[in-house]
C-alpha cells in the first residue's frame, strides 16, 4: 500500500496527524463517494488493494455506494472509518452511525476495533480478505479513542483463518469431464467474465480458446481479457450484447463459463438462456455456481489455475482433434455479424458512437477508458475495443453513477504514464463532478469525455420504447456550461457541436498535458441498439 484516497475529519483528525509523517501518498478528494470510487480505479488499475480513509457518521455512510459497487464487481478495497468513542457507541452521539451494520450487506467482510492491541494483526488481516478468494471490500471501524491510544507495535503473523480458505485448485477429476464435453461438442461458445481479469489469466483464456477452437464472448466486466481483432471474438454478450454473441448463446451445445456471475444483464430469460448447452461453470466463488444458472459441470477453482491444468489436458488429449469440424459453426457466426452488425449513420448531427470510435482510433486502443453509467457505458463497451485486461473500468454490477470520474484519478494515479480517458454523459458526470478539483490540484492529466445528448439518455431510451415517449424526469433542461465549468475548476474546456470538428477536439484534447473536459453534442434521441427487452431470450433482440 502507498496510497490512500481520502477526507479528514474529527474522528480520524489523529490518523492524519500521524499520516503526515509517513511516506504514505494521501489524495484529497472533495467527497467521500468519490475517495472510495478513486480507490476503486487505483485497485482496478494497478491489481493493488485499493484504500481509503474517512470519518465517522456522514463521512462514513458517504462511503456506502462506493463500497456496494466495489462488492459487485470483485474488487479489493480497505476503507478505514472513523467512529465515535467506544463508551459512546450506542449512546446517538454527534456523528455517530453504524456502519459496521449498515454495510455488512455490501462488504467482504468488516470490523469494529475494541482492542488496540488488535489494530496491526487486524489491518493485515483485512488485506489478506480482501485480496484474496473473490476480491471485495473489507471495512474496519475505527473509534476516536482507539485512535489517539499507543501501544507497541508487534510485527503481526501471517494470516491463518480457519474459517476462510479459499479454494484455488480445482478437482481435475471434474476438469477431465470438461475435456469430454469439449471432445463431443460442436458448437461451443466460451463465456468469460470479471473473474478472469481479476485472476491475471488472460494469456491461458487465449491459450485456451485457441486449443479447443471455440469463440469467445465476455460480459461487459470481462471486457479486455480476450483479444478483440481475432475472428474468435464474438463481442460482448448480454442485454446490449452483439446479435452475433448472443445467437451464439442460444445455439451453442457448450459453454465454458469462466470467472463469470450469470447476472440478469448477461442471461435476460433465464429458462431461455443457452438452451441447447451442457454448461461449465468456472469460479473461484462456490456461492456463485448454480445460484442463477443450472450447470452440468460445476468447477470451483482460481481462474487462471484451472484453465492452466485445463490447458495441458486439453494439449494432451484434445491435440489435432477438430481438424477444421467446426467450421461449419464459424461460417454461421460469420453470418451473424455480417448481416447483424454494429451499425450507425453519420449525417449532420454527431453520432455518439463516431465520437468513441474516433477515439479508439487516435488512441489505438491504447487508453485506460472508465465510463459513468447509462449510454454512454454501452455504447463505449460496443465501439472502443479493449486488446488489454485492466483498461477498461467501470461500475457493472451496481452500475453506479458518478463512478467515472474519480475512477479515473485513481486509475491516473496508479498508472501515471498511461492516457486515461473518462466517456460520461451530461447527467452521470454531475454526480462527482466536483472531483476535477482533485484532478487539478494533483496534476492529473485525465481526459473527459462528455456526450452531452440532454437527456438521462439510458432511462429516456426506455420511456420511448416501453412508455409511449412519456419522458418523465429524464430531460436534462438545465445544465453547467460545461466549458465555463472547467474554467473555474482550472481545467481545459473543448467543445465539438458538428462532426466535422470531433477529430480535431479529440486530438487537442488528447495531447494537452492537463486535465480536459471535452464535451460533444450529440444525437439527442439516439439509442443503444442491439437491445433486448427485460424478461425477454437473450436471442430476441430490438436491433433498430
Amino acid at each position: 500500500m502507498d496510497t490512500i484516497f481520502g477526507y479528514p475529519g474529527a474522528a480520524v483528525i489523529d490518523i492524519y496527524h500521524a499520516l503526515v509523517k509517513t511516506d504514505f501518498r494521501h489524495i484529497l478528494v472533495r467527497h467521500e463517494q468519490g475517495a472510495v470510487h478513486a480507490a476503486d480505479g487505483y485497485a482496478r488499475a494497478s491489481g493493488k488493494v485499493g484504500v481509503c480513509l474517512v470519518t465517522s457518521g456522514p463521512g462514513a455512510t458517504n462511503t456506502v455506494s462506493g463500497i456496494a459497487a466495489a462488492h459487485a464487481d470483485s474488487i479489493p478495497l480497505l476503507v478505514f472509518t472513523g467512529q465515535v468513542p467506544t463508551g459512546l457507541i450506542g449512546n446517538d452521539a454527534f456523528q455517530e452511525v453504524d456502519i459496521v451494520g449498515i454495510t455488512r450487506p455490501c462488504t467482504k467482510h468488516n470490523y469494529l476495533i475494541t482492542k488496540i492491541e488488535d489494530l496491526a494483526g487486524t489491518i493485515r488481516e483485512a488485506f489478506h480478505i480482501a485480496r484474496s478468494g473473490r476480491p471485495g471490500p473489507v471495512l474496519v471501524d475505527l473509534p476516536k479513542d482507539m485512535m489517539s491510544s499507543k501501544v507497541d507495535f508487534k510485527a503481526a503473523k501471517p494470516v491463518k483463518l480457519k474459517s476462510y480458505r479459499p479454494n484455488y485448485k480445482p478437482n481435475v477429476r471434474q476438469l477431465y469431464k470438461v475435456v469430454d464435453l469439449i471432445k463431443k461438442a460442436k458448437k461451443p461458445l466460451i463465456l468469460a467474465g470479471g473473474g478472469v481479469i481479476l485472476s491475471k489469466a488472460a494469456r491461458e483464456l487465449k491459450e485456451f480458446a485457441e486449443a479447443i477452437e471455440s469463440p469467445v464472448t465476455t460480459t461487459l466486466m470481462g471486457l479486455g481479457a480476450f483479444p478483440t481483432d481475432t475472428p474468435k471474438w464474438l463481442g460482448m454478450i448480454g442485454m446490449h450484447g452483439t446479435y452475433r454473441a448472443n445467437m451464439a448463446s442460444g445455439n451453442c451445445d457448450l459453454m465454458i463459463a469462466v470467472g463469470v456471475r450469470f447476472d440478469d444483464r448477461v442471461t435476460g430469460k433465464i429458462d431461455a438462456f443457452a438452451p441447447k448447452a451442457k454448461i461449465v461453470h468456472i469460479d473461484i466463488d462456490p456461492t456463485s455456481i448454480r445460484k442463477n444458472i443450472s450447470v452440468t459441470i460445476p468447477v470451483v477453482g482460481d481462474c487462471k489455475e484451472t484453465l492452466q491444468i485445463l490447458n495441458e489436458l486439453v494439449n494432451a488429449e484434445v491435440d489435432g482433434v477438430f481438424n477444421g469440424s467446426r467450421n461449419d459453426w464459424f461460417e454461421q457466426i460469420g453470418e451473424w455479424k455480417s448481416t447483424k452488425k454494429l451499425d450507425y449513420l453519420q449525417e449532420d448531427v454527431i453520432k455518439p458512437q463516431y465520437v468513441i470510435e474516433t477515439l479508439h482510433r487516435l488512441t489505438k486502443g491504447e487508453a485506460i477508458i472508465t465510463t459513468e453509467v447509462g449510454q454512454n457505458q454501452m455504447w463505449t463497451a460496443q465501439y472502443y475495443h479493449f486488446n488489454r485486461p485492466n483498461c477498461f473500468i467501470t461500475s457493472g454490477g451496481l452500475g453506479c453513477m458518478g463512478f467515472g470520474l474519480p475512477a479515473a484519478i485513481g486509475a491516473q494515479i496508479a498508472r501515471p504514464d498511461s492516457l486515461v480517458v473518462d466517456i460520461a454523459g451530461d447527467g452521470s458526470i454531475q454526480m462527482n463532478i466536483q472531483e476535477l478539483a482533485t484532478a487539478v490540484q494533483y496534476g492529473l492529466p485525465v481526459k473527459i469525455v462528455i456526450l452531452n445528448n440532454g437527456y438521462l439518455g439510458m432511462v429516456r431510451q426506455w420511456q420511448e420504447l416501453f412508455y409511449d415517449r412519456c419522458y418523465a424526469g429524464t430531460c436534462m433542461d438545465h445544465a453547467p456550461d460545461f466549458l465555463k465549468l472547467a474554467e473555474a475548476y482550472n481545467a481545459l474546456g473543448l467543445r465539438a457541436t458538428r462532426p466535422e470538428e470531433v477529430e480535431p477536439v479529440l486530438r487537442e484534447g488528447l495531447s494537452t498535458p492537463r486535465t480536459v473536459i471535452m464535451e460533444f453534442k450529440v444525437e439527442k434521441e439516439e439509442n443503444v441498439y442491439p437491445m433486448v427487452p427485460a424478461g425477454a431470450p437473450i436471442t430476441e433482440m430490438l436491433l433498430v
